[in-house]
């Protein structure tokens, strides 16, 4: 696997056998929709969620996001982080969007307000990051129900 498009791919469908796994229908859109990759319905309470996947295939605990995602707030919408670990042991950090939004949102203006090695401003970007470097939110399927 050595391109975006085939990681991206990886983990959509990784986390889309998961949750069928778990008592949910996941479908995965042909065609690239706009701020989710997957809907899923729990088959047994009815609950439909949307699925924004971000993968990586190394073993970090670091996703990169847009500044859209600030504004991807809904109680029915979960971000999967997903790292691939070089397919060793793949590891799923599921958090609900409030959570990432607010995170991206205070890290990034923290990161605006921190001088750079020469002690110059950081110049604004649409780039966010978020990180699970504790991994709080690791196999957080509970979350979901």
């Amino acid at each position: 696997m050595n391109n975006n498009i085939s990681t991206g791919n990886c983990g959509e469908y990784f986390v889309a056998a998961e949750l069928e796994r778990r008592g949910f229908t996941a479908a995965v859109p042909m065609s690239n929709t706009k701020d989710f990759d997957i809907l899923a319905i729990n088959r047994e309470t009815n609950k439909q969620i949307a699925i924004q996947v971000k993968t990586t295939r190394f073993k970090q605990k670091s996703w990169t996001l847009s500044k859209k995602n600030e504004n991807i707030i809904d109680d029915n919408v979960f971000y999967f982080f997903v790292a691939l670990n070089e397919l060793e042991n793949p590891e799923h950090h599921i958090v609900p969007s409030f959570i990432v939004a607010k995170s991206i949102k205070e890290s990034h203006q923290s990161w605006l307000d921190t001088l750079g090695t020469k002690g110059q401003k950081h110049n604004d970007n649409s780039m966010r990051r978020f990180e699970d470097l504790d991994d709080k939110y690791l196999d957080n399927w509970d979350c979901l129900y």
